[in-house]
């Protein structure tokens, strides 16, 4: 694998536990509140939208950037 393909790689992993992380403990907040078995309920949805995010951040994030690109008017 060359270099920029395991940069994008690794980049999209720690992209999704970041946002997922952030995410998913807020709106299961919003959701349930701060109640027993918060964390175990938190934990669940972590899992299944990293499984999600990952492979969606990896094959949306070129588009994104091409397309951040058009709007800013920047040369491709």
């Amino acid at each position: 694998m060359n270099p920029q393909k395991k940069f994008h790689l690794v980049f999209s992993i720690v992209m999704a536990a970041a946002m997922v992380f952030i995410m998913t403990f807020i709106i299961t907040l919003a959701n349930v509140g701060w109640i027993d078995g918060f964390v175990s309920i938190w934990l669940r949805a972590f899992v299944i939208a990293y499984i999600v995010a990952v492979p969606l951040i990896f094959f949306l994030a070129p588009f994104a950037r091409k397309l951040t690109g058009r709007i800013l008017g920047m040369p491709a």
